[in-house]
């Protein structure tokens, strides 16, 4: 493995910035824009409104390359892509690692010990787009390296990534009040579009031309949200699975407790069934029971509703790994609608609308077993008609897709990997803004029974 070549560490206190959230341009090789030097105008290359920045010339910003350095955290990215995924390598280019001031200090990549982390990267070989995205679940800046990074720089785009400003399973003791946790999510991603694309315009010598918002899970909320709430910032979006939250459901905690207490053996098939859980996804379910259904109820629970049990999780969702993934006994129990208006209004703080300004394409697998695809992206989909706004929106099913395409490894006769045709939507989505050529209408991706299910989709094949 080659060692980086860096510059030495820049520490900047600057003024704090604000929003962020971002991706695009032309992916053409011929729209490229060499510099004949590697890493030329690399000490132009800055974040504005980062208190810490440290910036690093490198001969390749991928993961191929990046693994076991201190630029990328491989740990971080497990069980989001299947064993056999191809990635691009050989992009050379500056890499910024650094963080907003915050108050916050969750993550302690780079030994910071501070949230509000980001990382951008920014190829010598720039087709003058920018691709934003943020951690899913409570995972950390680098988590989608391998999943969206890689392929982004090598079609030529710069690529920024947040850690969403707290991170791991504790990450509803950040804040005062009820929501402002996931509030923050919000609130980073928009500071770190807007200062990605002050950094991109200092490095390229002008803003980028096309910025898309995109991401996994909770990565996939921010991308509708942005594009509800700042379409300003992007030209579009492209949603994998993202969670779905509305003040007076369905959401996490409508349909979360159901499956808690079918782990209990106080709910059958029948019930999970009408909570949204798919008929076919109970291989399935004993997974999510153990490693899921538990932890996520009660931390959203927690950070949306802390009055309902405040002795679980309380003031941890625990130290050790079975602590950590236990469910509350109580959250069998947890119904939603019963609770105070005080919750309703936590949850409407972050709430979608389905008024998106900017085209967006969803994804999600029928099998997804954390988040019913018919109490998520079909009820999503419904808000944006209704809304006025369904001309902007398509929403693909992954038939045989689940939440995570590392339980691709355990089922391959039953699952197939999102991530192909989360590329192919990807650069659907760019041809829709770039050149207006529409893509398909809403349907549902069929399963292969043969060829590589790991590398190739085409969202154009029902």
């Amino acid at each position: 493995m080659h060692t980086p070549r860096s510059v030495p560490l820049l520490a900047t206190a600057l003024t704090s910035g604000l929003v962020a959230l971002a991706a695009s341009g032309p992916q053409a090789a011929s729209a490229l824009s060499p510099y004949p030097v590697h890493c030329a105008r690399q000490t132009h290359a800055r974040v504005p409104g980062a208190q810490v920045q440290q910036r690093v010339c490198l001969d390749d910003l991928t993961t191929t390359a990046l693994a076991g350095t201190p630029y990328t955290d491989t740990a971080d990215q497990a069980g989001l892509t299947a064993t056999g995924t191809r990635n691009p390598s050989g992009v050379p280019g500056v890499q910024i690692d650094g963080y907003f001031p915050d108050s916050s200090r969750t993550n302690r990549t780079h030994g910071w010990n501070h949230d509000a982390q980001f990382v951008i990267r920014l190829p010598d070989h720039w087709n003058g787009g920018l691709v934003v995205t943020a951690s899913p679940g409570n995972r950390k800046q680098y988590a989608t390296d391998a999943a969206i990074s890689d392929r982004a720089l090598a079609q030529g785009y710069a690529y920024a990534a947040t850690d969403k400003g707290n991170t791991g399973p504790d990450f509803y003791r950040d804040g005062a009040r009820p929501g402002d946790a996931v509030a923050e999510w919000n609130a980073r991603t928009t500071q770190l579009t807007r200062a990605a694309k002050k950094a991109v315009a200092l490095r390229y010598g002008h803003a980028p031309h096309h910025t898309y918002m995109t991401g996994i899970s909770n990565a996939g909320y921010l991308t509708r949200w942005q594009l509800e709430n700042h379409p300003e910032l992007y030209d579009g979006g492209v949603d994998w699975e993202g969670v779905l939250w509305t003040a007076d459901g369905p959401n996490l905690l409508t349909t979360l407790p159901t499956a808690v207490a079918h782990g209990q053996g106080k709910a059958d098939a029948d019930d999970l069934y009408g909570a949204g859980f798919a008929r076919g996804s109970e291989f399935l379910w004993p997974y999510h029971q153990k490693a899921y259904w538990g932890l996520t109820q009660k931390v959203y629970r927690a950070e949306f509703d802390p009055g309902y049990d405040p002795d679980c999780p309380g003031t941890s969702a625990g130290s050790t790994t079975d602590e950590i993934l236990a469910p509350c006994a109580s959250d069998a129990s947890y119904d939603y609608a019963a609770r105070p208006a005080s919750v309703r209004r936590a949850v409407a703080r972050v709430a979608l609308s389905g008024r998106i300004g900017k085209p967006l394409i969803t994804l999600q697998g029928d099998l997804d077993t954390l988040l019913p695809i018919a109490t998520d992206a079909r009820v999503y989909a419904r808000m944006t008609d209704a809304q006025g706004r369904g001309r902007l929106h398509r929403t693909y099913t992954v038939r045989g897709g689940t939440h995570t395409d590392g339980l691709y490894d355990s089922y391959p006769a039953r699952l197939r990997p999102i991530l192909p045709c989360y590329r192919d939507a990807f650069d659907a989505l760019t041809r829709w803004v770039r050149s207006g050529t529409k893509p398909p209408a809403d349907r549902t991706v069929g399963r292969p029974t043969d060829g590589d299910v790991v590398n190739s989709c085409s969202v154009r094949a029902s």
